[in-house]
C-alpha cells in the first residue's frame, strides 16, 4: 500500500524546486513533470529516447517495460511544453560525443536507478511538504485521484503497465481511505459530536420558523 498520496498543492510545490535556469535544473523539472504527467516508472523515465515521444498525438511510447512489453501512454500539453523547451536549451550541454537518443543523459549516459532516485528524493524533501518518497511517489500520486474522479481501473492497468490487475486494485484501496478520511471528516452525522454540534443551530433554526408560524 502507498504510504503517501500527494495533494495537488503538494506536487506543485515539488514540480517548483528545480532551478530551471540551469541546465540541470530544466532537466530536472521535465524529468518531475515526465513522471506526473505519465506515472511511468523510474527505468522507463530513465531509457526513454526522444524517437519515443509523440507531441503531435500527446502519447509516449515506453519500450520493454517491467514486463517485457511496449505500451503507449498519454503525457500532458504541460509535460510536453517543459520537454519541448528542455530538449532545443538543455539537452545538448548535458550529451557527450555520441548522442543515443536519451531525453534525460547525465554525463552522456542514462541515469542509474540510484542517482534518479536520489535526485526525485531530493527535491520532494527540499519541497518540506512533510512527505518523503521518490519516483514511486509520483506513480501513486497518478493512480489514486484518477481512481477517484472516476478512471476504470482498467485504463489505470494499461496506463501503469500492471500485469495484473490485482496491482492496480491496490488503489482503489487508498481511494476507498482517502474518502473514508473526508467524510469522517466533513459529514456533519460521521460521529456523534459532530452530529451534536450540526444540531444545535438546526433547532435554533426551527424555533425561530415555529415563532413565524404563529
Amino acid at each position: 500500500m502507498p504510504k503517501y498520496v500527494l495533494s495537488l498543492d503538494e506536487m506543485e510545490a515539488v514540480l517548483r524546486q528545480p532551478d530551471v535556469s540551469r541546465v540541470e535544473g530544466l532537466r530536472d523539472r521535465a524529468i518531475l513533470e515526465t513522471f506526473y504527467a505519465t506515472g511511468m516508472r523510474r527505468m522507463e523515465v530513465a531509457n526513454l529516447k526522444v524517437y519515443d515521444i509523440d507531441r503531435e498525438r500527446g502519447s509516449v511510447m515506453i519500450r520493454q517495460d517491467k514486463g517485457k512489453k511496449d505500451r503507449h501512454t498519454p503525457m500532458s500539453e504541460r509535460a510536453l511544453g517543459w520537454i519541448g523547451k528542455y530538449v532545443p536549451e538543455a539537452r545538448p550541454w548535458l550529451l557527450t560525443a555520441s548522442d543515443d537518443g536519451t531525453v534525460f543523459p547525465e554525463d552522456g549516459a542514462a541515469f542509474e536507478r540510484l542517482r534518479l532516485t536520489t535526485l526525485v528524493r531530493g527535491y520532494i524533501r527540499k519541497a518540506e511538504i512533510g512527505k518523503t518518497g521518490g519516483c514511486h511517489l509520483f506513480r501513486d500520486t497518478v493512480a489514486t485521484p484518477m481512481l477517484k474522479n472516476g478512471a476504470d481501473i482498467r485504463v489505470i492497468q494499461e496506463m501503469l503497465g500492471h500485469a495484473k490487475l490485482t496491482t492496480t486494485e491496490l488503489y482503489t484501496r487508498v481511494s476507498i481511505n482517502l474518502l473514508k478520511q473526508v467524510y469522517l471528516a466533513t459529514h456533519p452525522g460521521a460521529n456523534a459530536k459532530r452530529a451534536e454540534t450540526a444540531a444545535e443551530p438546526m433547532a435554533s433554526l426551527e424555533a425561530e420558523v415555529e415563532e413565524e408560524d404563529v
